[in-house]
């Protein structure tokens, strides 16, 4: 067996509850609710049906978040869920999820939201298209950049692009409401009494989507302050912002444009602003998605090189990836190792493709990852953990339980993507193999 990395002693602990915070809400927030309504817009007949799912996946989302905040409190080390796998159900399920996410569904999220990103300063500032693959390579570079200087650096710039993201959103919000002149009745339009499970499924869908990323904290925990305190309460706090956040978000939309003039847009964040302000609304609003993007980007670059160096530390990468500078306790090459890999998937535009072939593989994660808690509570019952999930075992299996209907849901929707997601997770075990033999050898 590879030998267990003792990352914990490692890392230090340098994050406050207010910084914990801010990584779950800007691992949430990204471009997905500058955009998505519309989608869920479409595959729905009523206000009041969009608005019932915005809250609903909220509080499905809300029941993860109390699941994650257990584990948490009970292995608050760096790695999240490739950790709690490694424990509960070994190294291999440990490595396929490591392989599946922080060698792909990573680097693939952050090149496809940093070329979001670059499109949206382009729109801003008016640069021609051919800027945006270097504005995202160079966002890439910056990012990577600031967390080589260790967590307190990285922490303080996501801080910064949080608030903005805030800013934006709270600026939607108060122009949809003021659009509406009072008339708020556009945002409560009643629809069909009866809609088909396929039809509340895949708008149901997008809403999950939109919401996650909260994962993300849990990744970070081997340096959070007063691990089994902050946790639950960051968690807690952070993902309870983004549903009241979007939800507000949504009534706005709703109030301003109307369900009909939502579905119908292709920007309805752009769309609210220019009816409010013209076409300078518009640019503002598209510098709030560029800071968004590029706040999710800063996240998921440092919680995805965590997951790398403890995979190294494990045996289960290039031995150099686990390597911690011990100045800034910054995992310096797995971050080097991520962003280059993004920065190839930018250049070589391929990153479209891996992000839908291992869409299904991170949900599978959530969903293998909450079933942790099953093993922690049978198989550690003489060890106390300072937070316990509420409702047990209710609320984690509603969690797994729907994950997996969204899984079947989308294999049914999209087989295509579906079978490649699960072909990308099957290639992870020869591999896993090949590096276990390598282990033997060295």
């Amino acid at each position: 067996m590879p030998p267990t990395a003792p990352t914990p002693s490692h890392y230090l602990r340098r994050l406050g509850i207010w910084d914990a915070a801010m990584i779950v809400i800007g691992g949430v927030i990204g471009a997905g609710i500058f955009r998505t309504p519309a989608t869920v817009a479409e595959r729905t007949q009523s206000s009041v049906a969009l608005l019932a799912l915005w809250v609903i996946g909220g509080l499905l989302t809300l029941t993860g978040v109390l699941c994650y905040a257990e584990l948490g409190a009970r292995r608050p080390q760096a790695g999240g869920t490739y950790v709690y796998l490694r424990e509960a159900f070994g190294q291999l399920p440990a490595f396929l999820f490591g392989w599946t996410m922080a060698l792909i569904n990573y680097p693939g999220s952050v090149a496809a939201v940093a070329t979001t990103f670059a499109d949206y300063a382009c729109a801003a500032t008016g640069l021609p298209v051919e800027w945006v693959k270097p504005l995202a390579v160079g966002a890439i570079v910056f990012i990577v950049a600031v967390n080589l200087f260790g967590i307190r650096a990285g922490a303080l710039m996501q801080n910064v692009f949080t608030l903005l993201k805030l800013g934006a959103v709270a600026l939607l919000i108060v122009v949809g409401l003021v659009l509406a002149r009072g008339h708020y009745g556009m945002a409560f339009e009643p629809g069909p009494a009866h809609v088909s499970s396929g039809t509340f499924i895949g708008a149901l869908l997008p809403v999950l989507f939109a919401y996650g990323g909260f994962h993300y904290l849990n990744d970070l925990a081997g340096e959070v302050r007063e691990p089994q305190r902050t946790l639950p309460r960051a968690l807690g706090l952070g993902m309870g912002s983004v549903v009241v956040c979007y939800v507000l978000v949504n009534f706005a939309y709703l109030a301003g444009l109307g369900h009909a003039g939502l579905a119908a847009s292709t920007a309805p964040a752009a769309e609210l602003m220019r009816r409010m302000f013209g076409e300078h609304g518009a640019t503002v609003i598209a510098v709030g998605i560029a800071c968004s993007t590029f706040g999710y980007c800063s996240i998921a670059i440092a919680g995805g090189a965590r997951v790398l160096q403890v995979m190294s530390a494990d045996g289960m990468f290039f031995r150099p990836i686990a390597r911690i500078e011990p100045r800034t306790r910054a995992p310096q090459f797995a971050l080097a190792a991520l962003g280059l890999w993004a920065i190839f998937l930018i250049l070589s535009g391929s990153f479209g493709a891996l992000l839908d072939f291992t869409t299904v593989g991170e949900w599978l994660s959530h969903a293998f990852g909450i079933a942790t808690i099953f093993w922690y509570r049978r198989k550690l019952k003489s060890e106390p953990s300072p937070y316990l999930v509420p409702l047990y075992p209710v609320l984690p299996m509603i969690f797994v339980v729907t994950v997996l209907g969204v899984i079947v849901a989308t294999a049914i929707n999209d087989p295509r993507n579906a079978g490649m997601s699960l072909l990308v997770i099957a290639l992870g075990i020869p591999v896993y193999y090949l590096w276990r033999r390598r282990l033997r050898t060295v």
